[in-house]
This record gives structure tokens, C-alpha cells and sequence, in this order.
């Protein structure tokens, strides 16, 4: 998408029911990558953003008529340009941001609103991370601040190694992740569970490669295919998700996958048949998790955007926006510090049940998904995913209680 398309985008979202605007707005800045080799991925997270800001907007918006505006910035997947759109979403009146992909710019971004309320207290922002899950963000790097509405990657890595410990066709694992932060804490975190519930399996690999940089992963397909794998844990999202599939399905390679972002942004559609039982993910939501309110949203957004590859995939951004609007109204104030505060502990129903956010380090919990990728049956499995005739059964439900972990957040407090 065209940087001209998505000014014409932030204008109609911020346009939309322009009467109702009257009563004043509450600036919400997107910030994620929009150009460069992972645009597709943040194209995908304005339009969920999008859906969530225009389904509060119809409903009245918070307090007696006050709307959410959306503005969309370009991190361009850099720590340093996320700073940049940070300081441009203050300017423009931004008192939330929002922010999905890469754990590298979510640490940058925590350290810049921090600096930022310190220094301008009447220019405070509140940092609404609907995927970012370095589980450092909401441990030594908790701000008060931020918010994280998705689980980390040691809360989905418990839930998937418990998975992978039932399957009896798994013997020899290799970890292939993206070489930063986030992709360190898969393969830390996969180490660690495999050895404490079943140190019998091998892993015979463990790769870190550059982050969005490789357009052909043949190469490490191929030293996967000699290590003797038969099982591959990935952490991978965007292309680099969808490049190492292809490449698997280019070598006729194909071994059991666990991910965390299989389910959408071109996986499905570069893996077709070919992935079907034995692609699996862990998430916070699928479009088959089979509740009356997962399959309004999964629909909703299929009618919202008729020409879009992607599908429903993120709750995180509808659970992010729902919360900010119930805190507002339980504050009776849209102020960020009056608002953080009535986050904190705060329950909240959604498609997948309850969940609540942890008051010691702002971590959301909530129910997970273990699911592997079947032909849809138009039963259990009713929604395919980008158009492939296949979609995601859940295999477990992990409770939200079962996904709590210790933290060493040490909070400071305005």
C-alpha cells in the first residue's frame, strides 16, 4: 500500500461520522512497519486497529460522545524511526499509541514514552502493545506506561512445548528464529521447556538469521533437511514466516512445524495442501475458536475488507481498544495517568472468555490456542484461512490462570 493510500486511509478513519467529532477526540497513533519487507505486516495491523476504533466509534465512542481518532505512522521496523513517529505523534496530539511488530522497537519505544512523561507531563502518552512479546518488556523493562494485551513468548512457548511433548512423531527439533530479541526468547524458551518436561528430545539445530534481510531460505532449509529434523520451532512472522515455508515446500520438505505466526500474512497461502497436519501454531485467538463473538469479528472484518488477503487474526487490537474505552469511562476522564491506572486489574469478555490485566507488570492474561492447519469441514473447522480450503482446529485451550508466570517487574510509579 502506497504511502499516498494510507494519508487517504488516516484521514478517512479520522473523518469517519465527522458531526460526532464535535464532542472532541482521543488521538490513537499506530505505529508499524508501512514500507519495506514487512509492510504487508503493517498494513494487516492498521486494518485490525482500524475495525476496533470504527466498531467503538458506531457505538458512541467513550464518555458521552468523545471519539477515537486514528492516526497511522511508518516505524519502517526501526527502532530509530518508531522514536522519530513517536515524537510526531505528539505533535499531532496523540495521548495513545499502539504498536504490534518487533520487540526491538517496543523496548525503544518504552524507553521514548518514558523519557517523554518525565519530561512533558502535560504531553503524556499511554503505550497500547498488541504484539510485541519479549517477555523483557513486561519484566526488567516494565514501564508503567505499557500495556501488553498479546501473552509472551515464554507464556505461548509453555502452552506449545506442551503440545509438542504429546506427539509421538517428534524426536529431533531445530530452532530457526529471527536474530533479535524476540527470536532469542523462542529459542531460550524452547530450550528450556523441552529439557525440564521432555529431555529426550534432541534439538540439532539452533539458527539465529538476519531479521526481514533473507529473500531465499533454501540454504537453511537445506541444513535443516541434514540435520535430520523431523520438527521445526519458529518464531518467525511476516515473510520471513512465509519464505521459510515456501522454501520447506519448494524441497519437498516436510516436517512437523510449531510457530507462532503460521496462521496468516502468507504462510497459509505459500504452504497450501502441503502444510496440512503438520502446521501448527499457538495464539491468543483463531478464527475457529467457535464462540458467537469470534465468528461477529471474523466476519466483520471479512465484510470491512473484501479485498484483503489476510483474515481476523489479531484480538489483541479489539481487546486493546474495548479496555482503553471501558478505563476511560471507569475514570470518567480520557487523561493517560487517570486511565493506566483503571487498566490495572481491570476484567474484561471477549471471543475467547475472560481476561485481565496484571497490576504488577500490565501483561495481559488470557486464554491460549494450540491448532493445527486442517481442510475445513465446515463443522469444527468452519473458516479457511487466505483462501486455501484449509483453516486452524484448536487442539487445546490453555486457561489464562495456567498461562501465569512469575515476574521481576519493579514499577515505577508516577
Amino acid at each position: 500500500m502506497k504511502q499516498g493510500m494510507f494519508r487517504a486511509l488516516t484521514i478517512a478513519v479520522a473523518l469517519a461520522g465527522s458531526q460526532a467529532y464535535a464532542a472532541g477526540t482521543v488521538k490513537i497513533a499506530l505505529i508499524d512497519p508501512l514500507s519495506g519487507p514487512f509492510a504487508n505486516v503493517g498494513e494487516s495491523m492498521l486494518r485490525h486497529m482500524q475495525l476496533a476504533v470504527e466498531a467503538l466509534n458506531a457505538k458512541g465512542g467513550v464518555l458521552g460522545g468523545t471519539k477515537f481518532e486514528l492516526i497511522a505512522l511508518d516505524s519502517k521496523s526501526s527502532p530509530q524511526e518508531a522514536q522519530l513517529a513517536l515524537k510526531q505523534a505528539i505533535d499531532r496530539g496523540a495521548t495513545y499509541i499502539n504498536q504490534t511488530n518487533g520487540s526491538n522497537v517496543a523496548a525503544a519505544l518504552i524507553d521514548a514514552v518514558d523519557k517523554n512523561n518525565e519530561r512533558n507531563p502535560d504531553k503524556r502518552v499511554v503505550y497500547l502493545n498488541t504484539g510485541a512479546v519479549d517477555p523483557a518488556l513486561t519484566n526488567d523493562k516494565c514501564s508503567f506506561w505499557h500495556f501488553r494485551f498479546d501473552a509472551d513468548a515464554e507464556m505461548k512457548m509453555a502452552a506449545l512445548t506442551d503440545a509438542i511433548i504429546t506427539n509421538p512423531a517428534v524426536k529431533k527439533i531445530y530452532l530457526i528464529n529471527q536474530d533479535y530479541a524476540f527470536g532469542q526468547s523462542v529459542a531460550k524458551a524452547a530450550r528450556a521447556n523441552l529439557t525440564k518436561k521432555k529431555p529426550d528430545i534432541k534439538i540439532v539445530g539452533d539458527e539465529l538469521h538476519p531479521l526481514g534481510k533473507i529473500k531465499d531460505f533454501s540454504p537453511y532449509v537445506a541444513k535443516i533437511k541434514a540435520s535430520g529434523a523431523d520438527t521445526v520451532i519458529t518464531g518467525n512472522w511476516g515473510n520471513d514466516m512465509a519464505l521459510l515455508i515456501k522454501a520447506s515446500r519448494d524441497a519437498g520438505f516436510k516436517p512437523e512445524f510449531y510457530t507462532y505466526y503460521a496462521g496468516g500474512l502468507g504462510t497459509p497461502t505459500a504452504l497450501g495442501n502441503a502444510g496440512v497436519g503438520h502446521l501448527r501454531q499457538v495464539t491468543q485467538f483463531h478464527t475457529n475458536i467457535g464462540s458467537d463473538h469470534a465468528t461477529k469479528l471474523v466476519m466483520g472484518y471479512k465484510d470491512k475488507f473484501k479485498d484483503a488477503k489476510d483474515d481476523y487474526y489479531f484480538s489483541t487490537h479489539t481487546i486493546a481498544i474495548e479496555m482503553l474505552a471501558r478505563a476511560m469511562e471507569q475514570a470518567k476522564s480520557t487523561d493517560p495517568v487517570k486511565v493506566a491506572r483503571a487498566l490495572e486489574n481491570m476484567k474484561h469478555n471477549h471471543a475467547a472468555g475472560q481476561v485481565y490485566m496484571r497490576a504488577d507488570n500490565h501483561q495481559l492474561i488470557q486464554p491460549l490456542y494450540t491448532s493445527t492447519y486442517v481442510k475445513v469441514d465446515g463443522a469444527g473447522v468452519k473458516f479457511d484461512v487466505e483462501r486455501t480450503g484449509n483453516g486452524f482446529k484448536t487442539d487445546k485451550r490453555v486457561e489464562g490462570k495456567d498461562t501465569v508466570l512469575p515476574t521481576t517487574c519493579k514499577m515505577t510509579r508516577p
